[in-house]
């Protein structure tokens, strides 16, 4: 059976976006290292989707008329795994073992290892191809159910992006929404100082696409933004401004935090900052 809906609850989401957040971390220093810094920035946008957003189920992950999720920026499994705990999927307690020998949850989302996992990912530039091809297949069939993919914005820079956005536009695939990490860093440093992608917003306008911008750490707006979302003649992509290694205190820093490792004490300090935060918040 499919998620029941529920009203809108910014707190609980809020509070759904911390588990994950701790739950990463664990995750990660059990690992000793990884992807924080996107995994941290994505916590909101997965929160909203799978907590307020996402027609699933858990018991039948291979519902056919579920929604579907592409981490096209797959290094950030870490975040998708620790969301899928919560929900359900699988216990909790496999977190401690990613990246480990024998593993279900490898560095990059892997669908035939991973329970809640759609599609494999970790090849930027590949994802949104897939979310196109699921999405048209979904149409074709007469499935219903959308399709939401997550991409970071240095991936953008991957010119087969603007091959699948032409596509997309072209095919009138409002049943698929693209939300975009727009962090502004990637692996080597700073999006704009490697190759500036100036204003995203009116580029992707220009390809056909109905544009939405967010503060991408803010729930209420990400779900005002979702909740509509491919209700016109046109896909919806949604900017999400974020701050690589949001929520996890040690990572959010000038410097270099694609990949980091994660002390026990690290990981203490920024789970105890977390609850923190979240009990200022509501």
């Amino acid at each position: 059976m499919p998620s029941q809906k529920k009203p809108f609850d910014a707190r609980e989401t809020k509070r759904f976006a911390a588990e994950i957040r701790k739950n990463c971390i664990r995750a990660l220093e059990a690992a000793g290292s990884g992807h924080i810094g996107g995994s941290m920035s994505i916590a909101d946008m997965l929160a909203v989707l799978y907590n307020d957003i996402l027609n699933i189920d858990p018991a039948d992950p291979q519902w056919e008329e579920r929604d579907w999720v592409v981490l096209s920026k797959g290094h950030c499994g870490p975040a998708l795994y620790a969301t899928l705990a919560l929900k359900g999927y699988f216990d909790p307690a496999e977190l401690l073992t990613l990246n480990k020998g024998g593993t279900h949850l490898p560095s990059h989302c892997d669908r035939l290892k991973t329970t809640g996992v759609d599609i494999s990912t970790g090849s930027l530039g590949q994802g949104l191809s897939l979310a196109s091809g699921v999405a048209l297949g979904k149409r074709l069939q007469g499935i219903p159910g959308k399709v939401y993919a997550i991409l970071g914005d240095g991936e953008l820079q991957e010119g087969q992006n603007w091959e699948a956005f032409m596509f997309i536009a072209h095919r009138k695939l409002t049943n698929l929404v693209v939300l975009i990490d727009n962090n502004r860093r990637q692996l080597d440093g700073y999006v704009k100082d490697i190759c500036n992608e100036e204003d995203l917003g009116n580029k992707l306008s220009a390809f056909g696409f109905e544009i939405r911008r967010v503060d991408g750490h803010d729930v209420t707006q990400l779900y005002n933004a979702l909740i509509s979302a491919g209700s016109g003649d046109r896909p919806t992509a949604v900017i999400c401004d974020t701050e690589k290694g949001h929520g996890g205190c040690f990572a959010e820093i000038d410097g270099f935090n694609h990949y980091m490792p994660v002390s026990h004490e690290d990981a203490e300090r920024a789970i105890a900052e977390i609850d923190r935060r979240l009990e200022a918040e509501i």
